[in-house]
Order: structure tokens, then C-alpha cells, then sequence
């Protein structure tokens, strides 16, 4: 073991032993870094070892924690390609982690390929690289990678640019694939999946944001967007061979290129995530992004979802769940594959009437159809647009384990944080409501822990259809106490005999569903 690696674990492990000991237990913004003046932060859970994590930043950051997300060692990555920017973290079922970024070696072409850096020791040494793309003096941008979690394979998707910022009609972008079948030792040839190309200007007909997925027969699925709006392909055979057109999704009205006052530039390219868990949802294909299709100072984050493997799709379904114009920007999505819950972290003012930010998650729990939004910042900052900020913010889950990670510009100063909550926390947390005050439904469950009989009150301040119902840990419905059933105005104590429902010990999820409104409280049986 590397000395220095040494001393600074046994240091952590000294001055941290209290707060380990309760992982998990309270809710708090952990500041990773302000170093190097970081932003793009991208994080990679370990699945095999959920206290593991590496997290990355713009330009050659790297962080990493053993201990869930509590404490961060700080360190930067060097490759004889050159590190430049655009971090991306990905983490197989072996726990090794893989550091994607641009290029910039020392002869030949600045960002000419996408790097490849891979750890075997948790980030303590790296690989000095592979790469995929180099094609002359053609631009390689913005990568990102999906691991397949039946072989390890890695599949890796970006755009290539002929000439960056060019407005010559001729030069063009492209959407790339390669993949490596050998832990990112080598890299297949790069093939275009895209049948209409976009321009060079880095705006919104130019095509961007090929984020792959991978479903749960070794499908990949990527979307992005340019001139037609977002679009997707699809491989059946590992990325071999690729739809010829690729199939619409959304018109996404005003383009993924916009302006959001006080951030240097703003984006709502898409997140393409496909659900391989054992839940309901199984092989759901999801895309996440964000657009002003409801005015330029109304920025909202939207999702659709397709269950025939993308031949058709929904329609688009708002995740955040204010009613006010304001921005709600930046938005990333990930899936618990431990049962199918979608999560998302975004910027977003409602709460403000200036350009003071905060940051929200969102979750749901049923495949996308109804929302939890919480504030998970405890300050909001204001921003800075004469300094760069970055292009995203990023999320990983396993098992409840839930870090998003993102860029906070305040008084001039970056730096890189995250949260940690546990699912439950999260739930019951004291955030946003999904009923306003005058609307809220009072839910409650009594007494909790609870050995047989379970008594829930709410209250209906007009008539509303009303779903009542029990979720275990991985979303599944385990007991409907009151199913589709119209209730007038009043309040209703309900009771729910445990004993009969052969429920095991431990944690579940009391849903109450009113007019499409979700109010989720936690219940323990013992």
C-alpha cells in the first residue's frame, strides 16, 4: 500500500469513528473540495462496497472516500495523453473504477481522443490510459459511459466535431460508439450511430448529449439532441449494428442551448437511463432533460419514459413540482438497479426571486408517474456568469445509497459537494411538499413502530380519488388499504391489521395518493 494512502486512511479512521459508526443517520451537504476550481463533477459508486466512492472534476480532479461519502482525499490525475476536463467516473461489479476525460498531449491535437484511465485499488494508482476516437484533427467531446453489468463490458458514446466552432456547412458532428469487451484495455472503432448530422457551433444544432444505457438484455440505448429536437438509436447486439434512423422522441421546444441569468452558459442535454432491476419496471427506457418549452424564464425538467424498447415513448412527464416561472436547470438522472427507483438532482429557484439557487432531488418510486421533490442544499448561492460552471451535475445510487454531486459558485469561489441521506430519510425528510399548505393532507400513521395494528389518518379538504397503499423497500405494492375509491370532504382514520398481511420486520412505505397528489410516510413493524 502506497504510504501516503496509509497515514491518511489510519487519520480518517481515527477522526471519523464516531461519525461512522452511524452512517447514514443524519442528512448533511458534505463539501468534497474547492481546490483547483472544480466543476463537472461526475461520482461512481462501488457496488461491491457501497462506503466506497470516486468522484471527479474539471480538469484533472479526482476524490475519494471509504467511508460513504463523509470524508474526501483529494488528489489529481496525470496521463501522458494529457487530462482535460470533462470527467466522467464509471465503477464495474469488480469494484474498478474507470476515469474518462478529454485529451491534450503534448504532440498532436488538442482533445483529438476520449482517455480511458482505470484504478484496481480503489483511486489510489491509475492506468496511464487508453483511448478511442483519434481521427486526425477531428474534435472528440464530451463522452459518457455505460457499464454492462452481465459482462463488464464498456460502452462509450460521444460527439465528434470536424472542426469545433466552425460555421463552414460543410464540417459537421457526428454521435460516436465504441466499446471495450476487455476492462478498457483496448477500444472497438468508433462507428456513427447518428443518420442526420448537426453543425459545429456548440449550440442547439449541434448534436450533443449521447449518454448510453445499457437494458436488461445487453441492449444500448442512447439519446441526444440537435436539430430534430431528441432523438434515439438502439443496438440489439452490444453495438454492433444500430438502427439506420434514428427514432423522435420530443420536439424539445427552444433547444438544448439557452440562457439561464447568472450562469455562464446552460444546457438541458438529455440523461438516458434503462431500469435492470427485478421491479415492476424492468426494461423501461428513461430520458431526463431540461428545456423552456414554458417560457424563457421557466425552465422545467422533464421525463419520458418507453416500455417497447424505445419504438414509442410517452409523452413528456415535469419532475419538479413547483407551479412557479422560474428555472429548475442542469438536471441528472440515475436508477437504484436494486428496484427500479428513478432519482434526479437539478438546480432550482422557486425559492427565489433573484438568481439565488438551490439544489433539489426528486424521486419516484413507480416508474416515473408521480414525484417526492426535496431541497437538499442548505444555503442557496448566487452565481457568477463571468465565471465558467460547468455543463452538469451528476448522480449515483445502489441499494438506498443515494449521492448527488454538484458545482456551488458563491462569492466567486467553486467548490464540489454532495449529500447524504438514506432513502427513508429522504422520504420523511422536511423538504418540499407535494401538497401545498392549504392542500396538505395531514398524513399520518400511528404507532410507529407498530407489532399489529397500524391506524392512518388524513383529511380531504374537498371530494378526490384516493389510493392507499403499502410499498416495501424495493417499491413493490405489498398491501392496497383503500384502492381508486372517490371520499368526500373530512378526515378518515384507517387500520391496517399487520398481523394478516404476514408483513417480515422492518421498514415500509405508507403512499397516499390524492388526485394524482403522492404524500409517502415511513412505518416500521417489529
Amino acid at each position: 500500500m502506497n504510504r501516503s494512502y496509509s497515514t491518511f486512511y489510519l487519520c480518517l479512521l481515527i477522526f471519523t469513528l464516531p461519525i461512522a459508526n452511524n452512517l447514514g443517520l443524519v442528512a448533511q451537504n458534505i463539501r468534497i473540495s474547492g481546490s483547483n476550481e472544480p466543476n463537472e463533477p461526475s461520482i461512481a459508486i462501488d457496488p461491491k462496497d457501497p462506503k466506497v466512492m470516486i468522484a471527479g472534476a474539471n480538469l484533472d480532479n479526482y476524490y475519494v472516500s471509504i467511508d460513504s461519502g463523509y470524508t474526501w482525499l483529494t488528489k489529481t490525475l496525470s496521463s501522458s495523453f494529457g487530462v482535460w476536463g470533462d470527467p466522467v467516473l464509471a465503477v464495474d461489479t469488480a469494484g474498478d473504477f474507470y476515469f474518462f476525460h478529454l485529451s491534450n498531449p503534448p504532440t498532436g491535437s488538442w482533445i483529438d481522443r476520449i482517455v480511458c484511465q482505470k484504478s484496481e485499488d480503489r483511486g489510489k494508482t491509475w492506468s496511464d490510459g487508453s483511448f478511442a476516437g483519434l481521427n486526425g484533427t477531428k474534435v472528440q467531446d464530451k463522452q459518457w459511459c455505460a457499464v454492462d453489468r452481465k459482462n463488464n463490458h464498456l460502452y462509450l458514446s460521444w460527439t465528434q466535431f470536424d472542426q469545433y466552432d466552425s460555421d463552414n456547412p460543410g464540417d459537421s458532428t457526428v454521435i460516436l460508439f465504441s466499446k471495450s469487451v476487455d476492462g478498457g484495455v483496448s477500444w472497438s472503432d468508433p462507428k456513427r450511430i447518428n443518420n442526420k448530422a448537426g453543425d459545429c457551433l456548440d449550440k442547439d444544432n449541434t448534436v450533443e448529449g449521447a449518454v448510453p444505457a445499457v437494458g436488461p438484455n445487453g441492449e444500448v440505448y442512447i439519446s441526444w439532441a440537435g436539430p430534430y429536437g431528441l432523438v434515439f438509436n438502439k443496438s440489439l447486439d452490444q453495438g454492433d449494428s444500430w438502427l439506420e434512423n434514428e427514432i423522435k422522441i420530443d420536439n424539445m421546444p427552444g433547444g438544448w442551448d439557452y440562457r439561464v441569468p447568472g450562469i455562464y452558459r446552460a444546457n438541458g442535454l438529455p440523461v438516458t437511463a434503462c431500469d435492470v432491476s427485478n421491479g415492476p419496471n424492468r426494461g423501461t427506457i428513461y430520458v431526463n432533460w431540461t428545456d423552456q418549452r414554458n417560457g424563457f424564464d421557466n425552465t422545467d425538467v422533464w421525463l419520458v419514459k418507453s416500455v417497447d424498447g424505445g419504438q414509442s415513448w410517452s409523452a413528456p412527464i415535469k419532475v419538479n413540482d413547483d407551479n412557479t416561472a422560474s428555472h429548475q436547470f442542469f438536471t441528472w438522472m440515475a436508477i437504484d438497479q436494486t428496484n427500479g427507483f428513478l432519482y434526479f438532482v437539478f438546480y432550482d429557484r422557486r425559492n427565489h426571486s433573484n438568481n439565488a439557487t438551490d439544489v433539489y432531488m426528486a424521486l419516484s418510486m413507480d416508474g416515473g408517474q408521480t414525484f417526492i421533490n426535496r431541497k437538499i442544499s442548505e444555503a442557496p448561492f448566487l452565481p457568477n456568469e463571468d465565471i465558467f460552471f460547468g455543463d452538469y451535475t451528476n448522480l449515483s445510487v445502489h441499494d438506498g445509497v443515494i449521492r448527488p454531486i454538484w458545482t456551488r459558485l458563491h462569492n466567486g469561489e467553486l467548490s464540489i459537494w454532495t449529500h447524504i441521506a438514506r432513502l427513508d430519510e429522504f422520504v420523511n425528510s422536511t423538504g418540499t411538499q407535494e401538497f401545498n399548505q392549504s392542500g396538505d393532507v395531514g398524513l399520518e400513521n400511528y404507532p410507529n413502530p407498530s407489532t399489529d395494528i397500524e391506524y392512518v389518518s388524513f383529511k380531504l379538504h374537498e371530494s378526490a380519488n384516493v389510493n392507499l397503499y403499502l410499498q416495501d423497500l424495493k417499491g413493490r405494492t405489498v398491501a392496497w388499504i383503500i384502492r381508486d375509491e372517490k371520499r368526500g370532504y373530512g378526515k378518515y382514520i384507517e387500520s391496517i391489521n399487520l398481523s394478516n398481511l404476514y408483513l417480515a420486520d422492518g421498514s415500509y412505505f405508507i403512499r397516499l395518493e390524492v388526485d394524482g397528489k403522492v404524500k409517502v410516510n415511513r412505518m416500521v413493524k417489529i
